[in-house]
């Protein structure tokens, strides 16, 4: 048990350490340091400060799995969450909105891994390309083929999908970005992030919006 606890605390300090300070500036020495053990005695739990980095990554997908299980949604492969947004409704579309909205923001691997990145895209390519790939082309991917199955069922016009997605999405990442560096506009970005989803519908949806 103190095995995992350990383990866990390592994690823990590291994630903190790194979107302090970022990935690089920081040693296995300091993060021993913060967790109350001797640097030798990390290397027992985790070989390299990469092999932390990648257990972070990991409890990071963990928590996302999750998370859209509670949902009830795959949220990686679009094609298998396609029955559930055919006969899902504007306001549950809203609310599952709200509800992913809120775990990007508050769940605390996530919100201090995207603190990492966004540090650390200045000083190495391959943190700024798994920046592009974590913020941009992965949800963008997910959408894009969402949207695309949507408008074939005819719930969504014929229109780029790759627009859709984009005009979808950009407006979400740039409030969750705002309420990073201004957290007490959270409810204010709710409200946004609602009347921004309804717009989308209106806009796209086939019958100038979802089903109420």
């Amino acid at each position: 048990m103190e095995t995992v606890s350990t383990k866990r605390r390592i994690l823990e300090k590291a994630l903190t350490l790194f979107s302090e300070k970022g990935f690089e500036a920081v040693s296995v020495g300091q993060i021993a340091k913060e967790v109350g053990i001797k640097a030798p005695s990390l290397y027992k739990h985790y070989k390299s400060k990469q092999d932390i980095f990648d257990a972070i990554m990991d409890e990071m997908a963990v928590r996302y799995r999750q998370q859209t299980a509670s949902m009830q949604i795959n949220g990686v492969e679009a094609k298998k969450d396609i029955d559930i947004y055919t006969g899902i409704s504007e306001e549950q579309l809203i609310q599952m909105g709200k509800d992913l909205f809120l775990y990007f923001l508050h769940d605390e691997y996530v919100c201090k891994f995207r603190k990492l990145l966004t540090i650390e895209q200045y000083h190495s390519k391959e943190l700024a390309d798994l920046y592009a790939r974590q913020y941009a082309d992965d949800p963008l991917s997910y959408q894009r083929m969402l949207f695309g199955f949507l408008s074939g069922a005819g719930i969504f016009k014929q229109e780029n999908v790759k627009t859709m997605a984009l005009h979808f999405y950009a407006p979400i990442y740039l409030l969750l970005t705002m309420c990073d560096c201004q957290p007490n506009r959270e409810a204010e970005s709710l409200e946004m992030l609602e009347q921004h989803i309804r717009q989308f519908s209106r806009l796209y949806g086939k019958t100038g919006g979802m089903r109420g």
